[in-house]
């Protein structure tokens, strides 16, 4: 379980294996490798993936994670080669800070930029503010609300508004500088997780319909 507050920016150094079977990817991250236990659970832009090697660097790890069939056909991990940078973020302990929503690390599809504006306000000393225009597909346009929460490449946002399958999100100079949102474009295709509390509902709603 996640929050979807990105801890670190992590990049890959090593992809192998085939496209839509396995895949190894190794990640250079700034945890402190003694703190990573074999088997733990990290959201690397968004999915949930599996430890399986870890090992020290100067500046931190690296950490070896496997993406099976599902992930590589369902999220952007196919797509991530040698260089791409990650948003990354430990799994929760009893105890943490709740400060975004309640993520799982289960990705529902890739959604794709259409529109980035960048918005000043006259002498801003943090720098400027941007807004993303983002289509998802048709089947998870329904479970996507204004005021709502969804988790792009593993971060926690706030749904500014909605028109049909096409959302708006507002991003601050600090998300913009701590995460990869900076380096996001017209055409990035990034990873979706719907509001869990947005999922059981239309379950629920879907189920009494058939009652």
């Amino acid at each position: 379980m996640f929050t979807g507050i990105i801890t670190d920016v992590g990049e890959v150094v090593s992809a192998e294996g085939a496209q839509g079977t396995l895949r190894r990817l190794r990640i250079n991250a700034s945890y402190d490798p003694a703190s990573i236990a074999l088997g733990a659970s990290i959201a690397c832009g968004g999915p949930c993936l599996t430890v399986v090697a870890v090992g020290k660097r100067d500046g931190g790890c690296w950490f070896d994670v496997d993406a099976a069939s599902e992930t590589l056909d369902r999220t952007t991990v196919a797509q991530w080669d040698v260089g791409t940078r990650i948003n990354l973020e430990r799994s929760l302990k009893i105890g943490d800070e709740l400060g975004g929503h309640i993520v799982t690390g289960h990705v529902d599809g890739v959604a794709t930029i259409v529109a980035r504006e960048a918005i000043t306000a006259g002498d801003d000393l943090w720098g400027p503010t941007a807004r993303f225009y983002i289509k998802v597909p048709s089947s998870l346009a329904p479970f996507i609300a204004e005021k709502g929460s969804v988790c792009l490449d593993g971060t926690s946002l706030t749904v500014n508004s909605v028109t049909e399958d096409v959302f708006s999100i507002l991003l601050i100079p600090h998300t913009l500088t701590v995460t990869t949102w900076g380096e996001r474009q017209v055409g990035d295709h990034l990873n979706i997780e719907v509001d869990l509390m947005a999922r059981y509902a239309a379950r629920l709603a879907e189920a009494r319909r058939g009652e």
